[in-house]
């Protein structure tokens, strides 16, 4: 061997310090495992004996509420010749497709080919029917291994329906990987973004704990100048921004994220948060964020009712500012092709880790796609864009 080749052979040999793949590093190429409970729709937008087009991570979900009040979620399409179940009809707890009008159960199985005698050849199979379940006034999908359903429970929500609290329910697309909104959320060093709306406000960390499967992180909230966010006030028992010391505990148990926040001297949070990040399409740089906002009632009758449009207002301007903010971010990976964040935070390296070590990996046509532009991304949007 020539000392060519010899260098050739060794330069073609792995070194241990090179640098890792970026493919496997990167968590923006990581996929929401599919074996979880994941809300799809408000319930009140899937309505009597009517059909709604969704999807997960680039599955398209036809969901449908039969005669007998019950939903159920099937493949988009129709067997026959693809068409979209979603444009269908419902008829009992059948759904038929518009075009040649072959009937499906809620289970995916053909029930009807019409123009077929009884003894006739049918396909073996329908299309693909997914578990499905109501909760929180949310239409939940797993979309993952059925055989794992049973199993895998939904999130326990114990404000949720307690006479001490009111929901507040949110539903909006982001254009982002869903990373981007726990580390927003899990992160709250960056209340310099939200200035203009609750004032200046001090965030201490005042400790967290992190595992395989979750990050739990605790802050202590002063104000410390600015104008005071009346509806912030009033969200928090008087406190962010109403003159006293808040507690707020955040934390990632994969897939969910959950905010609690607690006021000085207070015996039970003042408001507690639940949301959901839940991929759109193949690529994963588009979701959709549901939120349970459960909100204390305070001891004056009727006060809270009052208040109502005043905390909406004010939350939806705090949730715009974190959109552009994590949108942004999300432009910047698909122009740069790779995430070049130079993360600093060890909460926010933990949570990494816990988003990537409960991940899937991405298909390899949605990772090695550019920009949502250039696949199916801005398109597969459409259907849940219309739930906000």
């Amino acid at each position: 061997m020539t000392e060519t080749d010899r260098a050739t052979a060794l330069a073609a040999e792995p070194s241990e310090h090179t640098d890792p793949d970026p493919a496997e590093a990167d968590l923006r190429r990581v996929g929401a495992n599919p074996d979880h409970w994941y809300p799809v729709a408000l319930s009140r937008r899937v309505r009597a004996e009517r059909v709604l087009a969704t999807t997960f991570a680039g599955e398209r979900i036809a969901l449908f509420r039969g005669k007998s009040g019950d939903v159920h979620a099937l493949e988009d399409r129709c067997a026959h010749r693809q068409v979209p179940l979603s444009m269908g009809v419902v008829e009992g707890e059948t759904l038929r497709c518009r075009y040649h009008a072959w009937a499906y159960r809620g289970d995916g199985r053909i029930s009807q080919i019409p123009y077929l005698a009884k003894g006739d050849r049918r396909p073996p199979r329908g299309v693909r029917g997914y578990p499905v379940r109501e909760a929180y006034g949310l239409v939940f999908v797993f979309p993952g291994d059925p055989q794992r359903a049973a199993a895998t429970p939904l999130p326990h929500l114990p404000a949720f329906g307690s006479p001490r609290y009111r929901t507040m329910t949110y539903s909006r697309t982001v254009r982002c990987h869903y990373s981007f909104m726990h580390e927003n959320l899990l992160d709250m060093n960056h209340q310099f973004l939200h200035r203009g709306v609750v004032g200046r406000l001090h965030p201490e960390l005042l400790g967290y704990e992190a595992d395989e499967r979750s990050v739990e992180a605790r802050y202590l909230f002063t104000h410390t100048g600015g104008r005071r966010n009346r509806s912030a006030g009033l969200l928090a028992a008087e406190g962010l921004g109403g003159g006293t010391a808040d507690v707020m505990t955040i934390r990632t148990e994969y897939p969910y994220q959950t905010l609690d926040l607690v006021p000085e001297n207070a015996e039970r949070p003042a408001f507690r948060l639940w949301a959901a990040y839940v991929p759109a399409d193949a690529e994963q740089r588009t979701c959709h964020a549901f939120g349970l906002l459960m909100i204390e009632k305070p001891g004056i009758p009727g006060l809270l009712q009052l208040a109502w449009p005043f905390i909406r207002r004010f939350t939806e301007r705090v949730f715009a500012e974190d959109r552009m903010a994590v949108e942004a971010e999300q432009r910047a990976w698909d122009e740069q092709g790779e995430d070049r964040n130079h993360e600093v935070f060890p909460l926010i390296l933990d949570v990494r880790e816990v988003l990537r070590a409960n991940g899937v990996p991405l298909r390899a046509r949605a990772a090695a796609c550019g920009s949502p532009s250039l696949c199916d991304g801005a398109r597969l949007t459409d259907g849940i864009r219309g739930q906000e």
